[in-house]
């Protein structure tokens, strides 16, 4: 049986939260494995309650790990985006075939209600809610604008693989 990455770089988000933008889509398992020989380097340890002990006992080690997070991001990066051309190209041929991605639209919609719903949770029950309540909601919150930051990214971003995006877009509709 393998060693399952994606629980312990999801674990790891919570000293590099950098780590969370690569945790996800068809490279997860891929990404997830980098990220946690990154830990095991910069920890000395393969165990991954260890690695989580270690990082939780010893600030240096934390930002070790945000260091090399750091200087990794870019070929974690360009994974990221291998896997969002896919998901355009994927887009581009439902277009073509007269489909269109409901999936994407209600991923889009429920990040959107579930940004709305916890901004208006923090704002309507503050007084009565506990800080730490507040904090959970927030980060809640901000995971929720992430996701449509990353849609937005997806669907309007200035790279050179979205400007190639939409010159394909242009030609289906014939401009």
């Amino acid at each position: 049986m393998a060693f399952p990455f994606l629980p312990l770089a999801i674990a790891l988000c919570e000293f590099a939260p950098l780590i969370s933008r690569w945790i996800g889509g068809n490279e997860s398992e891929a990404q997830a494995r980098e990220v946690v020989k990154i830990a095991q380097r910069v920890t000395g340890v393969k165990d991954p309650p260890r690695i989580l002990d270690n990082l939780r006992n010893d600030p240096m080690l934390v930002i070790k790990l945000q260091q090399a997070i750091s200087q990794s991001e870019s070929s974690l990066e360009l994974a990221l985006l291998q896997d969002r051309q896919n998901a355009r190209q994927r887009d581009i041929f439902l277009q073509q075939s007269g489909n269109t991605n409901i999936r994407a639209d209600i991923m889009v919609v429920a990040a959107a209600v579930g940004l709305v719903s916890c901004l208006v949770t923090i704002t309507i029950y503050r007084q009565n809610l506990p800080g730490e309540a507040v904090g959970i909601i927030s980060t809640i919150a901000g995971i929720f604008g992430s996701c449509l930051k990353d849609a937005y990214a997806f669907e309007f971003g200035s790279s050179r693989g979205s400007k190639q995006k939409d010159s394909e877009i242009r030609k289906l509709v014939g401009e």
